[in-house]
């Protein structure tokens, strides 16, 4: 396939204006969903907390593109933050949706879909014997861990600072992406004894780990405190220390599985986990999830076994027809070139925003980019928080945002290039970067109009 860009219709296109935006703007489509959603979104990183000003209501989207409900176009880099690869509303997704959804769209039986997306996440995964469907990232983690305390016998999970892997309460604990964003250390709602088996220990470090430890579940590439990269030797030095153990290794890749490379990021670094968590891609952009690995590791899940879990969507004929057409129709060949082109587009980013006068970091890994604004790299959660402290984040993003570019809306988020977004996209976001950047700067010198949302 073509790795070129999608560059969709203009302001005013279909969906964009017209009925849509005689039915309300942002403002009011956002005050209908603050008296019926809490908070107003069904997702708190979806909120504009961290940021300030009102959310955008999408009515559409296209390509690298979404346009809201007033008609306004946005270059779209959340692509609902990395579920989207192949960009929104790809032919085809969506076609093969509709012929699933012709054939009914759910039936609490086994189907022809849960097997075929199966053998697809085997094939390409090396060392991942078997997988089972679940319906969310949060479901994936939550059930790999409990099969992992199934197979050892032991209570203890150890989980690093900033990684985020969903928001199952033994999880949340040092979680980062939206958790990070609003300042909360976990949750509320979650007692202390949920968490009494969770230990918390710094990213790039790896741990003393004993035989108390059931496993050690981390991002590989940790992209929810930004993007952090694997310190060199951290991801085969945990891979040793859990074997020394006999600890189980959960590499938690609902983000890189199947984005930043055909077999993730496992293949990518070379080290095996014995149980994966993924979800994103492999739904196409439809609720997904799965958790797989060794074959004997997963044999103690019920039926087989006596580790239960269980799900009545799990599987759905929908999500893995979405999830099977995007991995039949992305080719190695596109893994690399959009490395190549994201790589490039990183280095320009980092020129753009330097050059206006602003300490930034762009660090990437394959097509995942981040953005610090900070003079030195980011290694660990500690140094992502000190980053976010300085509120450079949330003008830069309002900034951007008037340039219809649109960012996730914190600090702790990865920027997600897929194979629409071309050259020509991703030298508008410079182009647009490099301006509010230097719209901050001024603003932080006394030199120009405040910039908030």
């Amino acid at each position: 396939m073509s790795a070129g860009a999608s560059g969709g219709p203009g302001a005013g296109g279909p969906g964009g204006g017209g009925a849509a935006g005689a039915a309300g703007g942002n403002a009011a489509w956002f005050h209908r969903a603050r008296r019926v959603i809490p908070g107003g979104v069904d997702s708190p990183v979806r909120s504009f907390a961290a940021v300030g000003g009102t959310p955008y209501t999408v009515a559409r989207g296209q390509g690298a593109y979404v346009w809201d409900v007033e008609g306004r176009r946005y270059l779209d880099l959340v692509q609902s933050y990395g579920a989207v690869l192949l960009g929104h509303a790809h032919p085809a997704v969506t076609e093969a949706v509709l012929r699933a959804a012709r054939d009914g769209t759910t039936f609490g039986a086994p189907s022809r879909g849960e097997v075929l997306l199966a053998e697809a996440i085997c094939d390409r995964v090396p060392g991942c014997e078997q997988v089972r469907l679940v319906s969310s990232g949060t479901e994936a983690t939550m059930s790999a861990v409990r099969v992992a305390r199934g197979a050892t016998g032991r209570d203890r999970v150890v989980k690093f600072d900033g990684c985020y892997h969903g928001h199952a309460d033994a999880l949340l604990a040092g979680g980062g992406s939206g958790v990070a964003t609003l300042g909360l250390p976990g949750s509320a709602g979650v007692p202390a004894g949920a968490v009494a088996d969770t230990v918390v220990v710094p990213y790039n470090q790896v741990p003393e780990i004993d035989d108390r430890v059931a496993c050690v579940i981390v991002e590989p590439v940790a992209a929810n405190m930004g993007l952090v990269p694997p310190a060199p030797g951290f991801l085969q030095g945990l891979r040793r220390a859990c074997d020394d153990a006999g600890v189980l290794l959960v590499f938690d890749e609902v983000i890189t599985g199947f984005r930043v490379g055909p077999g993730g990021a496992s293949a990518l670094t070379g080290v095996r986990p014995d149980l994966w968590c993924f979800g994103k891609v492999i739904g196409g952009g439809l609720p997904v999830g799965a958790f797989g690995g060794r074959r004997d590791v997963l044999g103690v899940l019920a039926p087989d076994g006596p580790v239960y879990q269980a799900g009545t969507l799990s599987g759905n004929p929908l999500a893995t027809a979405a999830g099977l057409a995007v991995l039949e129709h992305v080719a190695p060949a596109d893994h690399r070139d959009l490395a190549d082109r994201v790589a490039a587009f990183a280095a320009d980013l980092a020129a753009a925003i330097g050059g206006a006068g602003l300490d930034v970091q762009v660090p990437v890994v394959g097509p995942l980019v981040g953005l610090f604004f900070a003079p030195e790299p980011v290694g660990d959660h500690r140094q992502a928080r000190a980053s976010a402290a300085s509120g450079t984040y949330a003008r830069f993003f309002a900034a951007m945002l008037r340039r219809q570019v649109a960012l996730a809306p914190g600090p702790y988020e990865a920027l997600f290039p897929g194979l629409a977004h071309g050259r020509h996209e991703l030298d508008e976001v410079v182009a647009a970067a490099g301006d509010a950047a230097a719209e901050v700067a001024a603003v932080g010198a006394g030199r120009g109009p405040a910039a908030a949302g």
